[in-house]
């Protein structure tokens, strides 16, 4: 193809004087010598979706971080997991300049070679690219990977370096609305929070000087056991039974601390019985509950059989009940609760039996309105960036192949690329 050529990516970081490298060993990195608090260490399971998810990321004091200072992650490095689901990659820019590669991870940087960093990090997402390194990967059961198999990597790119930030800026700008919308969404979660904890945490809810309490309980509340207004429903699929294109969640599909499915996958994936849910249904990982795995359903599907599916009994405790479990204090109660040592699991028979103080119905109608409004809202920002994911998606590989060209758009470049191009012109 006229104005493209093809190189390794070895190839490329050697002349652009970069590298491919390993992230620590583990007699470099001990889990001792992680922390509460300092700089991020970053692990296969934080690369979600493109980008690294900050919640339950591990980290290390400053010693640490100068004792392993060469895997320390720059503006425009790549971090590449290294072990069980191949192709999960994210662009380091931003506020994660100055991470730590992890131990589970590699680290790209290409230096000043021919091919930016923006455009190599979107030529890793194609399928093709994807399935070529699986092609390579080291073991059935847990595949890895290792620096020589990334740098035999073969890249197609252009080598005008104007037509590449054209391509990473057309996809960026899809990317970016995605991101905005989450923002948004992530602002709608808070609010949905923040009223239950007024309401029904501090107990500041409409109406109440008017109320009396006796100790500490608005009078007319009741003293009920959560699986009283809250069912576990366990209707099981065989195999066999789930049609392929069904929408499947696995634990993998439910974000962190976030009450909103943005991840999906179909039952055409799947290789076990799962579990049937309906749209609105919460699903609660039950596997290491810790890790806060708590989403609200927006349409029905599939999901694993490591979940506990609720549904309220009446819609009116809907949004009470979803943020009840997805607090921070019963998240804990169900980790100190659970059954196992290495693979500790939810005990919804336990759980079911937890009595709350659960306020009169007319409150609890009044926040489901509130919820509803904003329930809507997420749902139809998740909706636009299914959208925006699907069209970004099938630009992606026409315009990472050259099929459809940028030459003649006149296009806006983000302030970054901008200062890049300065630099290069010299000016």
């Amino acid at each position: 193809m006229r104005g493209w050529t093809t190189k390794t990516l070895g190839e490329l970081c050697d002349a652009g004087g970069g590298l491919v490298q390993t992230g620590p060993f583990g007699s470099q990195l001990h889990e001792s010598d992680y922390s509460e608090t300092g700089t991020p260490v970053v692990m296969p399971k934080d690369i979600i979706s493109g980008g690294i998810d900050h919640f339950g990321i591990a980290r290390v004091s400053e010693a640490h971080v100068e004792r392993l200072r060469r895997h320390k992650l720059l503006e425009g490095d790549i971090v590449y997991g290294r072990r069980g689901d191949i192709g999960r990659h994210a662009l380091i820019k931003g506020t994660t300049v100055g991470w730590l590669c992890g131990s589970g991870c590699l680290r790209i940087n290409v230096g000043k070679s021919a091919v930016i960093p923006e455009f190599l990090n979107l030529y890793l997402q194609l399928p093709e690219v994807i399935r070529w390194i699986e092609g390579q990967a080291i073991g059935a059961t847990m595949p890895n990977l290792n620096s020589s198999i990334l740098r035999r990597t073969p890249v197609t790119f252009p080598t005008d370096p104007t037509t590449q930030r054209k391509i990473a800026a057309v996809l960026s700008a899809y990317d970016e609305l995605i991101e905005n919308n989450k923002r948004r969404i992530a602002l709608l979660e808070k609010m949905a929070e923040e009223i239950y904890r007024e309401w029904f945490v501090r107990l500041r809810f409409p109406g109440h000087e008017k109320v009396k309490f006796t100790k500490g309980i608005p009078q007319g509340w009741t003293v009920q056991r959560l699986g009283d207004f809250a069912k576990e429903i366990k209707k099981g699929i065989k195999k066999k039974d789930l049609p392929d294109d069904m929408k499947y969640i696995g634990l993998e599909h439910i974000s962190r601390k976030s009450i909103s499915i943005k991840d999906c996958s179909t039952c055409d994936t799947v290789d076990s019985n799962k579990l049937f849910f309906q749209e609105r249904d919460i699903l609660f990982g039950k596997i290491r509950p810790y890790l806060h795995k708590i989403g609200f359903a927006h349409f029905s599907g599939a999901c694993s059989s490591d979940t506990i599916v609720l549904r309220p009994t009446e819609r009116y405790y809907e949004g009470y009940l979803l943020l009840t479990v997805f607090s921070d204090a019963f998240v804990e109660l169900a980790s100190v609760a659970s059954k196992g040592t290495k693979m500790p699991r939810a005990d919804w028979d336990f759980l079911k039996k937890l009595e709350l103080s659960v306020p009169v119905k007319k409150l609890l109608e009044q926040y489901q309105v509130h919820f509803e409004a904003i329930f809507s809202q997420i749902r139809n920002l998740l909706e636009s960036n299914q959208i925006l994911l699907k069209t970004r998606d099938l630009l992606l590989p026409r315009l990472i192949s050259g099929k459809l060209s940028v030459e003649n758009l006149d296009i806006q470049f983000p302030p970054g690329m901008m200062e890049e191009m300065k630099e290069e012109s010299g000016s």
